[in-house]
C-alpha cells in the first residue's frame, strides 16, 4: 500500500506542491506513529480499556463536535470533517468507528443474557449509534456516516439481537439514509451518475470512466510497478479514494487477484480469532474490527469499478490520508490482542 501511494502520487504532489514526495513524507510520518499505536493497542488491557470506556467514548464525541468550532476545525468544500493538529489534520469520523465498535462490543457482552429486554441493550445501543452517527452525518460526510450505520448493524446482528427489530432497525435506517442522499445536490448526481454514467461523462462520472480506463489498460500482467500513465493527469485525487486503480493499471488482472487473495487470508484469519475467542466482549470486538476494514476495502474497490456509487471511503493501508491509516493499524492491534488473550488462556491452561 505504501509504495503503491509512492507510484501514485509523484506526478499530482508535484503539481500539486512542487514537492513529488509530499504524500509520501506525510503518510510516512503517520505509519511511524501508527506501527507505534498497534504494538500499544496490541499489549494494552482490554479490562483497562473497558474500565475507561466511558471516557474514550466522551472524549470521542467532544473529538467529532470539534470541526464544527472555527478556528479548530477545517472546512474544505462545504464539509466540517477534520481538526487542526498544527502540521497535521485529524478526521474525528475514522475514531468513531472503532469507538463505536468497542461501545457496542462492551455493552452487548455485558447484557448477553438480557437481549430479550430492549430496554437495557438495544435501546441503549440504537442511541448511541444514532448519535454518532448523526454527528458525523452533521460534518457533511455521508459516506462515512453511512458505513457507521452498515457497520452498528452487523455489530447488532453478531450479538443476537432477535431478527425482528434487526429487520425494525433497517427499516429504521432506510428512510434516514434516503434523506441523507437527496438533501444535498451532488449526492443526487453521483447516485444519477451511477446508475446512467453516460449523462455526464465529464462531470459526476469523470473520475470513475477514468479509473475504469486505468483498470482495463492494465492487461494480465500490468504495466510494471510506477509505469502507469492514467495516475499522471487523467484520475483526480488519484492519491486517495481511487489509489486501486493504479495498483490495477500497474499490476494487472494478477495484481488485483493477489490484493483480494491477501485481503480475504487477512479477514478470514480475523474472523476465526473471534470465532475462536471465548471471551464474549472480545469476540465481538474483533469481528467489528475485522468488518471495518474488510468492507471497508470492498466498498473502496466497488467504487473504483462502478458497483457502488462515488463515495469518500479510503481503500485502508494505501489511501493517503493520516486518520484512515492510523485508525486502521489501531484496528489491528486490537485484533492480535484478542489472539494474544485467546493463546495465553491456552498456555494457562496447559
Amino acid at each position: 500500500g505504501f509504495v503503491t501511494l509512492y507510484t501514485g502520487s509523484l506526478a499530482y504532489a508535484s503539481r500539486l506542491f512542487d514537492d513529488p514526495l509530499y504524500f509520501v513524507k506525510r503518510q510516512g510520518i503517520i505509519l511511524a506513529i501508527g506501527l507505534v499505536s498497534l504494538v500499544i493497542f496490541a499489549s494494552v488491557s482490554l479490562d483497562f480499556l473497558r474500565t475507561h470506556l466511558s471516557k474514550l467514548v466522551l472524549v470521542t464525541l467532544i473529538m467529532s463536535i470539534l470541526p464544527f468550532i472555527p478556528g479548530i476545525g477545517i472546512t474544505k468544500n462545504g464539509a466540517s470533517r477534520w481538526i487542526n493538529l498544527g502540521p497535521m489534520t485529524f478526521q474525528p469520523s475514522e475514531l468513531v468507528k472503532m469507538v463505536l465498535v468497542i461501545f457496542l462490543a462492551n455493552l452487548f457482552s455485558k447484557k448477553f443474557d438480557r437481549m430479550h429486554e430492549p430496554e437495557v441493550s438495544v435501546y441503549p445501543a440504537t442511541i448511541m449509534s444514532f448519535l454518532m452517527i448523526s454527528i458525523v452525518y452533521l460534518q457533511d460526510d455521508f459516506s462515512t456516516a453511512l458505513f457507521i450505520i452498515v457497520i452498528a448493524l452487523i455489530m447488532f446482528f453478531l450479538a443476537g439481537v432477535k431478527i425482528v427489530w434487526f429487520i425494525k432497525l433497517c427499516a429504521l435506517s432506510l428512510p434516514f439514509i434516503i434523506l441523507m442522499v437527496v438533501t444535498r445536490e451532488y449526492r443526487v448526481k453521483r447516485v444519477l451518475s451511477f446508475f446512467h454514467p453516460e449523462h455526464d461523462p465529464l462531470g459526476a462520472g469523470y473520475q470513475v470512466n477514468a479509473a475504469l480506463t486505468a483498470l482495463s489498460e492494465g492487461g494480465f500482467w500490468g504495466r510494471g510497478l510506477g509505469n502507469g500513465i492514467r495516475k499522471i493527469a487523467s484520475i483526480p485525487e488519484v492519491q486517495s479514494d481511487f489509489i486501486f486503480a493504479v495498483w490495477s493499471e500497474e499490476m494487472g488482472f494478477f495484481g488485483v487477484v493477489l490484493y483480494f487473495a491477501l485481503l480475504i487470508a487477512f479477514a478470514l484469519r480475523g474472523f476465526w480469532i473471534a470465532l475462536e475467542c471465548e471471551d464474549h466482549f472480545r469476540s465481538l470486538m474483533c469481528f467489528g474490527c475485522v468488518s471495518i476494514i474488510f468492507f471497508q476495502s470492498l466498498v473502496n474497490c466497488g467504487v473504483v469499478v462502478r458497483a457502488f456509487p462515488a463515495t469518500g471511503i479510503p481503500l485502508p493501508f494505501f489511501s493517503s490520508g493520516g486518520s484512515s491509516l492510523l485508525i486502521t493499524l489501531c484496528l489491528c492491534g486490537l485484533i492480535i490482542n484478542v489472539s494474544r488473550w485467546k493463546n495465553k488462556r491456552e498456555m494457562d491452561y496447559v
